[in-house]
């Protein structure tokens, strides 16, 4: 069960700490559902015509870049409303997978085998669900790492945090504002790309329409839970993962409950909820580390 917390947690800590970067530079985009199921369609699509797995991740990351750039051309340039525009993203980019998708739905992929980190995965009980993992689990801790680093310790994770706070002031010192909110978006746009691209060719390894299945949401409200910091995006994304987990193995275990299949699998939206009702309890919390300037427009003078 550890092992599967862990796998289920990946695709949202990679896709949070992508939307993490672009909320930190004060743009918002809500269409992480939408650009996670293109890049998940795009890389699966990809990785079984060429039968390359790292060539279907980097077309997972390149159709949730593209994605992203279309986001940012209507918010950043021509100045339209974020959070419509990230809607209306999310919905696309869902109904554009679903149709790319029909041609691939009854083909399917070997299984990409885990990595066995040497003397680790020997450790009682821990080993094996740390230390025998795929490829994308490793890479998504070192993002975590990556992130942290460049937001709290790099002059270039300062100017992005500057943007986020004032953009009129990082502008009148020579920051190119826009420049940077672009660079953030797509960067962002990417990451759900990859987190998609892990669900249809790491974690299945196949392509059903609706499999993201609200993971999108579920990473956007990460990063309010965890007050856009990197490393509780980690906890929290396993928090969730261990959530999605145990309703399936509560449903897999034969266990006579009077439960019905239903209500257990949507516990995972359920402890979404609950989790961001508690924290908008408490306002000083989420200002602590919200950029201040978060989904509000800017123009340049």
């Amino acid at each position: 069960m550890l092992f599967a917390t862990i796998v289920a947690g990946t695709p949202l800590i990679i896709t949070a700490l992508g939307e993490l970067v672009t909320e930190k530079s004060g743009v918002l985009n809500l269409g992480a559902e939408g650009i996670m199921a293109v890049g998940a369609v795009a890389a699966f699509a990809v990785a079984h015509d060429t039968h390359s797995t790292w060539a279907g991740v980097i077309a997972g990351m390149a159709a949730g870049a593209a994605m992203s750039l279309i986001f940012a051309v209507l918010t950043l340039t021509l100045m339209a409303n974020q959070v419509a525009s990230g809607l209306a993203l999310s919905i696309f980019g869902v109904g554009l997978s679903a149709f790319v998708g029909k041609p691939y739905e009854s083909a399917s992929m070997v299984a990409v085998p885990p990595i066995r980190v040497p003397l680790l995965s020997d450790i009682p009980v821990i080993g094996p669900a740390l230390f025998e993992q795929q490829s994308l689990v490793y890479l998504s801790w070192l993002l975590m790492a990556g992130v942290t680093w460049f937001l709290y310790r790099s002059r270039a994770g300062l100017v992005l945090r500057a943007v986020g706070e004032s953009p009129s002031s990082a502008h009148s010192i020579g920051y190119p504002v826009i420049r940077i909110r672009y660079l953030a978006t797509l960067f962002g746009g990417a990451m759900a790309g990859a987190g998609g691209a892990f669900l249809s060719v790491f974690y299945t390894p196949l392509w059903v329409e609706g499999m993201v299945a609200g993971r999108g949401w579920i990473a956007l409200a990460l990063v309010v839970f965890a007050t856009w910091r990197p490393l509780r995006v980690l906890v929290g994304a396993y928090l969730f993962g261990g959530v999605m987990i145990s309703q399936l193995f509560l449903q897999g275990s034969g266990a006579q409950i009077d439960i019905p299949s239903q209500f257990l699998s949507s516990l995972p939206y359920w402890a979404t909820i609950v989790v961001l009702v508690i924290i908008s309890r408490n306002v000083q919390t989420i200002r602590l580390n919200s950029p201040v300037s978060l989904g509000q427009p800017y123009r340049p003078e």
